[in-house]
């Protein structure tokens, strides 16, 4: 651990193994070592100059308050509300994180859970194998996707992307965000449950963190069913977006049609009502995962790192931090 000419970083959460090995080459890595043996975390917490995260990982306040030599934290993935960036900030520490590279990927996933969703694909799977075809003969009805409304929460880089795609479909489009964007030809609607009532489909693709926790409630569900029991709500934001609890009792109490999760409240953990209920689709955050888009996450998170240490501006700052 004392090598000099490679600066100390601290690794805050299992990194990838598209990352590690980068990050390994130009620095000596603690992995974890916070959590693993504080009483050597302690003897070397001077020496600490970087912390690699991913968008998962949480790095609190208290943690870079012990770190004195901390100049930057690069965080793999597009999320970063588990970082105290207020703190960092306060402290000069630069915030990186990975935007654009997962565009593409999010948004395709948003697009496959909405028809999952609607047309019921892995139920449908099930029951052709479990011969319910045959002994059973078809299955019930499901939705119409193509020409539906669909609401989107958040329209940033991927909920345009998702808002194209869904072009394709002959969806009509409306969308909420902290404030309207002219330039794009679909309509704002400036609240949430009111997107909501005139949405078939509401997919979520905000920021996490404490402003829009619980953000979809039980009142925006309701908006969602319209009384009538319809509406799909999918996720592809942060699980702490939705009450989860409200958002269960809405499925069992048949006020919305069904749900398409692939992020949830305490991941991997997820409720056994949830688990149950056939007309939701379930997926284990798996928005950026495909083998291109983590390998370009993972290199521009160390390019970020790299640029940092070369004196160089780093390349995608978080927004606080531009």
């Amino acid at each position: 651990m004392s090598d000099p000419s490679r600066p100390h970083l601290l690794t805050a959460a299992k990194l990838s193994p598209m990352l590690m090995p980068q990050i390994e080459a130009a620095f000596v890595v603690l992995d974890r070592l916070h959590e693993a043996d504080p009483a050597a975390f302690a003897a070397v917490a001077p020496q600490i100059r970087a912390i690699a995260a991913s968008g998962d990982s949480r790095v609190p306040g208290d943690l870079i308050a012990r770190l004195p030599a901390l100049e930057t934290i690069s965080v793999m993935g597009v999320g970063y509300d588990g970082v105290d960036v207020a703190a960092a900030k306060a402290r000069g520490v630069m915030v990186t994180h990975t935007p654009d590279v997962l565009n593409d990927d999010v948004a395709d996933l948003a697009l496959g859970l909405m028809l999952c969703a609607s047309r019921q694909l892995p139920a449908a799977d099930r029951w052709v194998r479990s011969g319910d075809w045959a002994a059973r003969g078809a299955m019930p009805l499901a939705r119409k996707m193509s020409g539906a409304r669909l609401g989107i929460v958040g329209m940033g880089r991927i909920g345009q992307a998702i808002a194209q795609r869904a072009v394709a479909f002959g969806m009509d489009i409306a969308y909420t965000a902290r404030s309207a964007k002219p330039a794009l030809p679909w309509a704002f609607v400036p609240d949430v449950t009111a997107l909501a009532a005139c949405s078939d489909f509401l997919v979520l693709i905000t920021p996490g963190g404490a402003g829009t926790r619980h953000l979809v409630n039980a009142e925006v569900l309701r908006a969602l069913g319209k009384g009538r029991g319809e509406g799909i709500l999918v996720n592809v934001a942060r699980g702490s977006v939705v009450d989860e609890v409200a958002l269960i009792e809405a499925l069992e109490g048949g006020v919305i049609a069904g749900a398409a999760l692939d992020v949830f409240a305490d991941e991997p953990n997820v409720p056994e009502r949830l688990r149950a209920m056939p007309h939701v689709v379930l997926a284990p955050h798996i928005g950026s995962a495909t083998n291109a888009t983590r390998q370009a996450m993972a290199d521009l998170a160390a390019d970020n790192l790299r640029l940092h240490f070369a004196g160089q501006a780093v390349r995608t700052p978080v927004p606080e931090c531009r």
